[in-house]
């Protein structure tokens, strides 16, 4: 898949561990393989994005397979398009879960993961997958017009004129927001009058197709994975003081997941 330069929007060629434009502008590989294409004051990705623990704790959560209702609904709609060669883009990847399995389900696919955190690609790019992981703004993806055929956008925030953009016409964009019930059980903990998500999708043009459920149960019998769970949320920055001692002391939790998946198609012109 092609990379574009950010400083230039010229295509980016591999020379040895660099990629390079034809205006000379050079990207270094880091050990680990991935490429860092931010630039300026934002070069160090880990300013405004996630750190190193939280990323530490994402990967160890999702590792375990607790989220697997949701790889699979994924994994599925990817199925639906009957194309194993496909540009696939995993927006704001973290540390590459999602994109990592689905390469070991599709090792023909072409798939490319980015976030803005250096820490969750380092990590993403250590899973070896085969994948390519790059650091990049979600406002500036530094990929060509219609080269995407089908992305997927799992809690993050909505960059629809780049979305439009980059997608294939044609194209398929899968984004998940948490189900009304989402860690309903987590939420009893935490707060004394826990309160349902409202499940409200982003606010786009993109032609909306159809709204898919993904819903299940799991079991954390530790409260290490308890507390990496509830890292992973928005309530990890809002919750009181007291909320968070009592999910300290949570041996094992046993809580419904459920996620809204909608589903939008670049109109083909």
């Amino acid at each position: 898949m092609t990379l574009l330069c950010p400083v230039c929007s010229l295509a980016l060629h591999r020379e040895a561990g660099s990629m390079r434009c034809e205006n000379n502008h050079c990207f270094d590989f880091a050990k680990e393989g991935y490429l860092n294409l931010l630039t300026g004051n934002k070069k160090k990705g880990s300013e405004t994005g996630d750190n190193k623990d939280m990323a530490l704790s994402r990967r160890s959560f999702l590792s375990k397979g607790y989220f697997d209702t949701l790889l699979n609904a994924v994994d599925d709609l990817f199925c639906s398009l009957h194309n194993e060669n496909a540009a696939i883009l995993d927006i704001c990847c973290g540390e590459g879960y999602y994109s990592a399995e689905l390469k070991k389900r599709h090792p023909q696919a072409d798939i490319i993961g980015f976030d803005l955190s250096k820490e969750m690609i380092r990590l993403a790019a250590k899973r070896k997958s085969g994948n390519t992981y790059i650091v990049a703004n979600l406002f500036r993806i530094p990929l060509p017009d219609n080269s995407i055929e089908f992305a997927f956008h799992l809690f993050a925030p909505f960059g629809e004129e780049e979305f439009l953009r980059i997608l294939k016409p044609g194209g398929i964009l899968d984004t998940a927001v948490a189900g009304e019930n989402h860690l309903w059980q987590m939420k009893e903990v935490l707060y004394e009058k826990p309160y349902k998500n409202d499940e409200k999708p982003p606010h786009t043009t993109l032609p909306f197709t159809e709204k898919q459920r993904a819903d299940g149960r799991i079991f954390l019998d530790n409260n290490e994975d308890v507390f990496s769970m509830f890292k992973m949320t928005p309530y990890f920055y809002h919750t009181p003081s007291e909320g968070i001692a009592k999910l300290q002391q949570v041996p094992q939790l046993e809580t419904e997941i459920s996620f809204a998946l909608y589903i939008y198609k670049k109109p083909v012109l």
